[in-house]
């Protein structure tokens, strides 16, 4: 890592993609603090096992991101852990299907919330730290934000959201902030899907396969670690799923 050990904090990573790069950025030499909002188990095992490997130099913290005040606690023992947090990966997400005759404005408010909201205030919360570090922001988008999941409207919406923020913020933190995003495709099939379904899917992806959170995770070390000239940019991680769209 370049010059210093960077601090790292990463939403909703006690699993999946979050757990993913969690351990390969610990593996770099970063230490993370992990937020969860109620995977507590895992949480507390990925925790147990990075400091297993370096003492001190994981954390985690329970807190719902929809609510300001747990938010607002979050960024701050963040700053406190380890004294300024370096990079800030905004992963924590609420998936699910909506129709739009149906859509409740709790579903609304859960879906901007988790993908949206969060994030934001995310980064206002931590500009002073990231700023004084020089630091970065990375967005977990997906490639629905771009044209639109069917049946998962309001969810496609807040992504949609979510890449626009990442160019505005962009512009508006640098030059001392870089703020990137990685859309990823096909990763990880939702638990309810067929594998009906997802072989339908993998007909459209150019790689014919689905990718793993390990392919998202190193993109995100990529833009942390080596991408000092990239900013405002969406890294989209699909195996050519959207050149069939």
């Amino acid at each position: 890592m370049n010059d210093h050990l960077k601090n790292v904090l990463i939403t909703g990573a006690a699993k999946r993609i979050g757990a993913a790069c969690a351990r390969l950025l610990h593996s770099e030499g970063c230490n993370i603090f992990l937020h969860y909002r109620s995977s507590a188990a895992e949480a507390q095992q990925l925790c147990d096992e990075l400091n297993q490997q370096r003492p001190d130099s994981a954390k985690i913290m329970q807190a719902d991101l929809l609510n300001m005040a747990e938010l607002e606690a979050v960024a701050k023992e963040a700053c406190m852990a380890w004294g300024g947090i370096d990079v800030l990966v905004n992963n924590a997400s609420s998936f699910y299907p909506t129709a739009v005759p149906s859509v409740t404005e709790r579903q609304w408010d859960e879906l901007l919330g988790s993908n949206l909201k969060a994030p934001f205030f995310l980064a206002q919360a931590l500009t002073k730290t990231l700023t004084d570090n020089k630091g970065c922001i990375v967005n977990i988008v997906d490639i629905h934000a771009e044209r639109g999941l069917r049946g998962y409207p309001v969810y496609s919406i807040a992504k949609a959201g979510l890449a626009a923020m990442t160019k505005v913020l962009a512009k508006e933190l640098g030059p001392a902030v870089r703020v990137n995003g990685v859309a990823p495709g096909a990763i990880l099939w939702p638990e309810n899907s067929s594998e009906s379904a997802n072989l339908e899917i993998l007909q459209r992806v150019a790689l014919k396969r689905s990718g793993e959170p390990a392919d998202i995770a190193k993109t995100v070390l990529f833009l942390v670690k080596d991408a000092n000239y990239m900013t405002g940019q969406i890294l989209t991680v699909d195996g050519g799923r959207t050149l069939f769209y």
